[in-house]
């Protein structure tokens, strides 16, 4: 079936509406909110601090370790069960693996610095929410960066690549292929690619050219969050 017109009434390179803010966790060294259509999610970054047991430290380097959790009422549809499942730790990786390329942690050796992230409320793209609001504590903290991580997902809908699917357009009839991904504005580099469903050579190029643009997108408003922050609104 067409899909001439999004359910929600956007065009098709259109994100949800967003808002960021850092500073929303008064106890963490740095914290974030980043909320992206109806899914909220807020990072709490504690560390750098002593890794224990022993055996997992780096001698040469930091350990970055991220934590992913959905709270159990969330969602619009049925309860969450609460604690670690496949999924959170699956997705917790995703997100280590996603930051580390911008993430400098050589002068904390034997060290590790923890991310912990909760999804308050989930709609649709709560992985590529968790990361942005990941990135931007992790620079509230002080941690060294190359750059922000900005992430959304892109995808195929009833023939249409659409930017930021909503939770309707995931599930739209059966047809649609999500992708998360993860851009390094500043270096150029795809920190995330994870693609559920199939696309054509073609498809994928357009996917993340439209990816890349809704990235660029996401980190201006990352970085007037953090300009707010700290006074500086140019």
């Amino acid at each position: 079936m067409a899909y001439d017109k999004r359910l929600d009434g956007r065009k098709f390179d259109e994100l949800r509406p967003v808002e960021a803010k850092v500073g929303v966790v008064p106890r963490a060294v740095g914290s974030a909110m980043f909320k992206i259509g109806k899914t909220i999610a807020v990072a709490a970054v504690h560390g750098p601090r002593e890794l224990y047991p022993a055996a997992f430290q780096n001698p040469t380097s930091g350990v970055l370790r991220c934590n992913y959790n959905m709270m159990a009422f969330s969602g619009s549809g049925d309860r969450v069960r609460p604690g670690p499942n496949r999924r959170s730790k699956e997705i917790s990786m995703v997100m280590e693996k996603a930051l580390m390329p911008v993430v400098d942690l050589s002068a904390y050796p034997g060290s590790v610095v923890d991310v912990f992230v909760e999804l308050i409320q989930t709609d649709a793209g709560t992985r590529c929410a968790g990361i942005c609001a990941a990135a931007m504590a992790l620079a509230h903290a002080g941690i060294p960066m190359k750059d922000l991580v900005s992430s959304v997902a892109v995808g195929r809908v009833g023939g249409k690549i659409v930017l930021d699917l909503s939770k309707e357009e995931e599930d739209y009839e059966g047809h649609a292929t999500d992708i998360a991904t993860a851009f390094s504005i500043r270096t150029g580099q795809v920190t995330l690619l994870q693609m559920d469903g199939p696309l054509t050579r073609e498809e994928l190029k357009k996917a993340l050219e439209l990816a890349k643009k809704g990235c660029e997108d996401i980190k201006k408003i990352q970085t007037a969050a953090l300009k707010i922050k700290y006074g500086d609104s140019k």
